[in-house]
């Protein structure tokens, strides 16, 4: 049955019934999905089948294709409805499903990523997985995985017992005997091992694909900075231009890809993620601040447009995905031939030909050319014989005509479900946007969306809900959506001195250490213990494409106690520190988050405490400089916060604390700036 036949004469399964957008493009497949939960596993039950749990998510290239090929074919549908109970699941809605069956297929195979399916017993533990099967193989599993179970169910019962176990002890995590005693020597150490896989010509890691990573840059800017390190700083900014300037950057409609999927940053996997965008704007602003290159500023800029332009909603919220594909075609919607260009820009095709290499060096395959960069505006317009203001308004015209005939297009598919997570992480992005370049609107869109998540993605209990789509919230919130929630309130708290913010982080901060804190590792599981029970509750502890939730909740915890001055935060915090303290040499990217932790504990981590009637200008003043180590408070009137006692005075002032010692209050940020260490 083709993908593309009409909805009204295909069949319709239990997935119609959902509201996640990856779901539903599974509703009219011939398999007779299930959604994860009771119903299915009772089936299983009562039947004495096999499950499959399949896992995805909308702007997954792979998924797309193994739902065409496999799960849209009629004969491939009926060995699956006949054998197994088959489940679908969405990995942004159900995160923590999708890290269990992750560990097992890595576990089996070595390997992982999407799609993921994975065969477990009626009682949900794991037996037989993999990645993107084609047709045939996805066949012959699903027979001869039938068969073996038929057989021998007891050495299949066996496996998944060994197997289970395995996944369990993946996940522990030994509690530190003494407290750890941090010291920069445990930096020191972690770039060691890290500086030898910089590749140092293109920027990012010396391997392929090169995801953004953007966590691992802004530990690495933080700590350069703090060391006065060149060479460090030196790569950074090599890794920031070239992403800015190549294909996994969209030079005409503004945005990130995923990742590149070769060395150069060239030639992208064309979906956008929410997580990407919100982190990169974090990173390009802090950049800017340190660097004050007019290409980061425009980075900032271009990304945010794109966010509000086409992955947000009327209500505030930030709308989750852009497909990679268009038509059944990665890329299709961002490419372009010579003659379309020709044809549409006349005479400033040889300018926009030259500025986005629409060469050799842009060229991709089947003619077509992703729009690239290889020099900023200033090296351009010196090269191409232009002035440097002629140049960016001839661009910016050139980028409004392609962006129209772009819009032409068949559209790549929208996830316009918001994830509260997610939405905190473009917040967070939001208020260092706007702490770096002072655009009111940009706080004023981070404020809103806070009201929405704090309102509508707020439980009876006091909790958070994960997901949010046409209105309803859905699915208990995991640790993610708590500790991401927490840094996004405190950065609020930091660039509008609300003391409303800090009470609504200490808050949530009570209720997920009520609910996913495990005292005898210090650490915080990533589901609830309100939630049903997976086969094994998971914890995230490395940081990757996203920071783990772990290492979140650890600054948060560290932050919050600090700006509180409550002990029992900070010791919650320092405890889970000292539990992966150790690791961080062995698996520098995968702790880069908790490095920057560490870099408050090692390095002076400066207070700086503003009062007054012009406090907030002056905290605004700060934006000049980039200080990568610090702490911002205060207010225009008196607060209850404890580092703020008896800091208010006639006129405005400025406090530079370090360690419970304050220097003397001065007048101006100048001053202020001379007294940090």
């Amino acid at each position: 049955m083709s993908a593309t036949q009409d909805t009204a004469t295909r069949p319709t399964n239990r997935l119609a019934r959902e509201s996640s957008p990856y779901l539903l493009q599974h509703a009219h497949n011939p398999v007779d999905w299930y959604p994860w939960g009771e119903e299915a596993f009772a089936k299983a039950r009562d039947e004495g089948k096999l499950v499959l749990v399949s896992v995805g998510y909308s702007s997954c290239h792979w998924c797309h294709v193994m739902e065409r090929e496999c799960f849209e074919d009629e004969d491939v549908a009926r060995l699956m409805n006949e054998r197994f109970v088959c489940i679908k699941v969405d990995r942004e809605e159900r995160p923590d499903v999708d890290q269990v069956y992750m560990t097992a297929v890595q576990l089996m195979t070595q390997r992982g990523g999407w799609p993921l399916n994975c065969f477990t017993l009626p009682d949900g533990r794991p037996v037989f997985g993999g990645t993107y099967f084609p047709p045939a193989a996805w066949s012959k599993v699903l027979t001869e995985l039938h068969d073996t179970w038929e057989r021998e169910p007891e050495r299949v019962m066996e496996y998944a017992t060994r197997l289970t176990k395995g996944i369990a002890a993946s996940a522990l995590v030994e509690a530190p005997l003494e407290p750890a005693a941090f010291d920069r020597r445990m930096l020191e150490r972690m770039l060691a091992n890290w500086e030898p896989h910089f590749d140092r010509v293109h920027g990012g890691p010396d391997k392929a694909p090169k995801f953004p990573l953007p966590n691992n840059y802004l530990f690495l800017l933080r700590y350069g900075t703090l060391t006065a390190d060149r060479d460090l700083l030196k790569h950074v900014e090599l890794t920031l231009d070239k992403m800015a300037l190549g294909g996994i950057f969209d030079q005409v409609g503004g945005g990130f890809a995923r990742y590149s999927t070769d060395v150069l940053w060239k030639v992208p996997h064309f979906e956008k993620m929410l997580y990407d965008n919100a982190q990169l704007v974090s990173l390009y602003s802090q950049a800017y601040q340190a660097f004050k290159k007019p290409l980061y500023r425009d980075t900032v800029e271009r990304t945010l447009d794109f966010v509000f332009r086409e992955m947000t909603g009327a209500d505030g919220a930030f709308f989750s995905a852009l497909d990679a594909d268009t038509e059944g075609e990665e890329g299709r919607y961002y490419v372009w031939t010579k003659n379309e260009l020709m044809a549409m820009l006349g005479a400033d095709y040889d300018l926009a030909a030259a500025y986005y290499n629409v060469n050799e060096r842009g060229h991709w395959e089947r003619g077509n050319h992703i729009l690239l960069r290889h020099a900023d505006d200033a090296a351009f317009a010196a090269e191409f014989g232009i002035g440097e203001a002629e140049l960016r308004q001839r661009v910016s015209s050139i980028n409004v005509r392609l962006l129209q005939a772009r819009n032409k297009r068949a559209r790549p598919g929208l996830d316009d479900k918001a994830l509260t997570s997610w939405n905190a992480l473009m917040v967070h992005g939001l208020c260092d946007a706007y702490e770096v370049f002072g655009r009111a609107e940009w706080l004023a869109a981070a404020e809103r969306t806070m009201e929405l998540l704090l309102g509508t993605c707020r439980r009876p209990n006091g909790g958070l809900w994960h997901s949010l789509k046409d209105g309803k919230a859905t699915i208990n919130g995991y640790l993610e959506d708590y500790c991401f929630t927490i840094e996004a309130l405190l950065a609020l708290y930091g660039v509008t001195f609300n003391e409303r913010w800090i009470t609504e982080a200490q808050a949530l901060a009570e209720h997920a250490i009520r609910h996913f804190h495990d005292e005898a590792t210090g650490l915080f599981h990533f589901t609830s213990d309100l939630d049903p029970p997976l086969i094994t509750r998971p914890r995230e502890m490395h940081d990757n494409v996203i920071p783990a939730s772990n290492s979140s909740m650890a600054k948060g915890l560290h932050l919050l106690g600090t700006l509180l001055d409550e002990e029992r935060y900070r010791a919650i915090a320092a405890r889970m520190l000292a539990a992966v303290a150790d690791d961080l040499a062995g698996y520098p990217s995968g702790h880069s988050n908790w490095a920057q932790l560490l870099l408050m504990h090692v390095f002076p981590c400066p207070e700086i405490a503003i009062t007054g009637p012009e406090a907030l200008r002056l905290r605004r003043e700060f934006a000049e400089h980039y200080l990568p180590n610090r702490i911002f408070l205060g207010g225009t009137t008196r607060s209850g916060l404890p580092l703020l006692k008896d800091k208010f005075l006639p006129a405005s002032t400025i406090f530079v604390c370090v360690d419970k010692a304050c220097q003397l209050p001065v007048p101006t940020v100048a001053e202020a700036l001379n007294q940090l260490p």
